[in-house]
């Protein structure tokens, strides 16, 4: 028992000494703070817009129909081309009318003469007073006669009842029409596309902020094609329905746009922008910069220690890819602009300075609802 006891003991000291003669171990290193950029934000004068997703429509659209009967001589328009008010579009062939006057011309002619009679022996008594009012009526039955063939002869001319951009031809020459409203009757349209309408749908919070802004601002509108990155075409709002839809909250709402050249066509989609505010002076971030938490939106800023800290933002619109905040940074906030994900509140980052730079496209910018 003793000499297991002697052996426990030296293999004990013998152990301690060999460690005592061992090089120490080092103990790890700690990792790096991680790299992050920072940068200041943006100061910039900006205005808030709604944006809207809407279709052109026609100002005016007119049918032009004959509104006599009778055989297409020739159609005098070329499709599509842009045509004056009263410009001859249609002719039909006038010699049927042109008989139905020469006829009622004769019965004027014979009803006139009878008249003349009836006065003469109306002052001799030799007639009595209803033959002559007879007479006198035929006279005026007769003249009614012709004044309708001449607007029958008339209706052989189609004019234009309206200007703009005419359609295709509906009905060639060498056919026989009615005339009248019968869709057989149609022979093109009129387009009055100069201006042009542009309609959309608004909600009830647009309408507000629209009708409080448009006094201030006139109602402008910023309009871009699907093909589009630019909002190249403008306008104003000039309607707004009269009541606002109690099942979905919205109203029409609709904006004129000048188009000279007839670019816009009837039935385009487009994308709108309602200006809602007047310019204000506001500071923008990068919108990847701005970390959602819930409804709750924050940016990450570093202090001259190292320390990240967050900071609660009221944000506006996005403009080109920068957030509009209101409130909750200040100027000389140094604000994690690429490496978000890198950081947490309370940590220490190896913080690289970088500079936000402006563009013309962040003058103006869009609501995102």
């Amino acid at each position: 028992m003793l000499n297991n006891f002697k052996f426990v003991l030296g293999a004990t000291v013998a152990a301690t000494a060999l460690a005592a003669c061992s090089p120490s171990v080092a103990a790890p290193a700690a990792p790096p703070a991680p790299q992050v950029s920072v940068a200041t934000p943006l100061s910039q004068q900006v205005t808030d817009w709604d944006e809207f997703t809407g279709r052109f429509q026609a100002a005016q659209r007119v049918e032009v129909r004959a509104r006599a009967g009778g055989f297409i001589q020739a159609a005098h328009f070329t499709e599509g081309q842009r045509v004056q008010k009263g410009q001859l579009l249609f002719t039909l062939d006038q010699r049927p009318a042109q008989a139905a006057l020469a006829s009622a011309q004769a019965d004027v002619a014979l009803a006139r003469r009878a008249f003349e009679r009836a006065e003469i022996l109306m002052k001799d008594g030799a007639i009595s007073r209803q033959d002559y009012d007879q007479r006198l009526a035929n006279l005026e039955i007769a003249e009614a006669a012709v004044s309708s063939r001449k607007l029958d002869l008339e209706f052989t001319r189609v004019t234009a009842p309206a200007s703009g951009f005419v359609s295709d031809r509906r009905v060639d020459a060498g056919n026989v029409i009615s005339g009248g409203t019968s869709q057989a009757d149609l022979l093109t349209e009129i387009v009055n596309a100069d201006p042009i309408h542009f309609e959309f749908e608004a909600s009830e919070a647009q309408l507000l902020r629209y009708q409080r802004q448009a006094l201030k601002t006139g109602g402008k509108v910023e309009i871009r094609l699907q093909d589009e990155n630019a909002y190249a075409w403008t306008g104003t709002v000039d309607f707004s329905d009269a009541q606002v839809d109690a099942s979905s909250g919205s109203i029409r709402m609709r904006a004129k746009i000048s188009n000279p050249d007839g670019f816009l066509k009837p039935g385009m989609f487009g994308r709108a922008r309602v200006e809602s505010s007047a310019t204000y002076g506001a500071m923008l971030i990068p919108e990847t910069a701005v970390v959602a938490a819930g409804a709750e939106k924050t940016a990450l800023v570093v202090a001259a220690n190292g320390t990240v800290e967050a900071k609660t933002l009221e944000v506006g619109p996005v403009l080109n890819g920068m957030r509009v905040v209101r409130s909750g940074l200040g100027a000389d906030d140094r604000v994690i602009i690429n490496g978000v994900q890198r950081a947490m509140p309370g940590a220490v980052v190896d913080a690289r300075s970088t500079t936000l730079t402006s563009t013309a496209e962040l003058e103006t910018g869009t609501r995102k609802q």
